[in-house]
């Protein structure tokens, strides 16, 4: 019975190390390529690269997440240090560039089994989910970007200080809509592809 319990014990710590490492090495490859993981608008960059880190947390947990949330925060910082634009500076600091990006696996992780417990179905579960990832990484970058930088942020951007507040709304408004939308959908097809997989 010990022998067996060890053994599940192994097989489910290769499968996270596996699943850590397939996720990571996509979120690498994403910050990598142009016009994938970051789409950059003029100094908006659009990212796409939150989506591993959801579909890491609903498969194998918050800590997954997690991991694959600070592999995305470390590619923003590292982005941040070789390939500066006028608005990088914030994101050399890690309270903006990796920890929001750690939630994202905690938050979208508590938010697929709230709604799986609630509605039973996986698709809505991953709908809400993505959207939640999302949401998490918008709020928490742009949120710790305003409390730290803001002024210093609207002024990079040619816009007086007094603007900081209305400027960081209108990015979150820009950037989070889509992000939102696009991470719900891809993040509710996965869902039910994994559930079909698993039966």
């Amino acid at each position: 019975m010990m022998e067996t319990q060890t053994s599940s014990r192994k097989n489910v710590n290769v499968r996270r190390i596996t699943i850590i490492a397939i996720l990571s090495a996509i979120s690498i490859m994403l910050s990598m390529v142009p016009f994938l993981g970051y789409i950059q608008i003029g100094p908006i960059a659009i990212t796409t690269m939150y989506i591993p880190v959801i579909i890491g947390a609903i498969i194998e947990g918050p800590v997954v997440g997690m991991v694959v949330g600070f592999i995305f925060g470390a590619t923003s910082l590292l982005r941040a240090l070789t390939m500066p634009t006028i608005t990088s500076f914030p994101f050399i600091n890690p309270l903006v560039s990796i920890l929001p990006r750690v939630l994202i696996g905690i938050l979208a992780y508590y938010s697929y089994r709230l709604a799986i417990k609630v509605t039973k179905n996986v698709y809505v579960s991953g709908l809400v989910a993505g959207a939640i990832g999302a949401i998490t990484n918008t709020i928490g970058v742009l949120g710790m970007l305003y409390v730290l930088y803001g002024e210093r942020y609207a002024k990079a951007l040619g816009e007086s200080a007094s603007a900081a507040k209305k400027l960081i709304f209108t990015i979150a408004a820009t950037n989070g809509i889509p992000e939102a939308v696009g991470g719900a959908l891809v993040v509710s097809a996965v869902a039910v592809i994994l559930k079909k997989s698993k039966n």
